[in-house]
């Protein structure tokens, strides 16, 4: 069984922060995680109460607001770039609590042997927004989040 340790991040430039993290399901059952209402309620936002708002084609939007332990509501939104399925998504990426910074993250879903690798890699306009980001508790977000997948995962195997 994963872990959130299994979660591993690299900055593999002065503008990038990528996120990579295995699951024992299909492919498509995992692409189908990250692209359908269904299955982002169960898992996004740390597993926490959301809203999910998607329009999942190219060109197409998303807004999540996650309504967190703390009190507070967290709201992300993007715009759908590029859409491969199963094998990639490209979409805008950005927190409505720091609006006009802007991310172009890329998802990349890789199967083998029956385990679904995913690598993310957000790309920013700047070091420093790279480096806020890394130092706003992502990791730990990121952590939670495909943990709360994982169970999801489980019940649907």
């Amino acid at each position: 069984m994963n872990k959130p340790s299994d979660l591993v991040i690299d900055m593999p430039s002065d503008r990038e922060i990528t996120l990579t993290r295995s699951f024992d399901a299909p492919r498509e059952l995992v692409y189908a995680a990250h692209s359908q209402a269904e299955h982002l309620k169960h898992w996004w936002g740390r597993g926490n109460p959301v809203e999910i708002e998607i329009d999942f084609r190219e060109g197409g939007s998303y807004r999540n607001v996650e309504h967190a332990d703390d009190g507070n509501d967290y709201a992300f939104r993007g715009e759908f770039r590029e859409i491969v399925v199963p094998e990639r998504i490209v979409q805008t990426f950005e927190y409505e609590g720091m609006p006009g910074q802007v991310a172009v993250e890329t998802l990349v879903f890789t199967e083998r042997d029956g385990r679904t690798t995913v690598t993310s890699t957000t790309r920013f306009d700047t070091t420093e927004q790279r480096d806020g980001m890394a130092e706003s508790g992502m990791a730990q977000g990121a952590a939670e989040s495909y943990a709360a997948l994982d169970r999801h995962l489980a019940t649907l195997r």
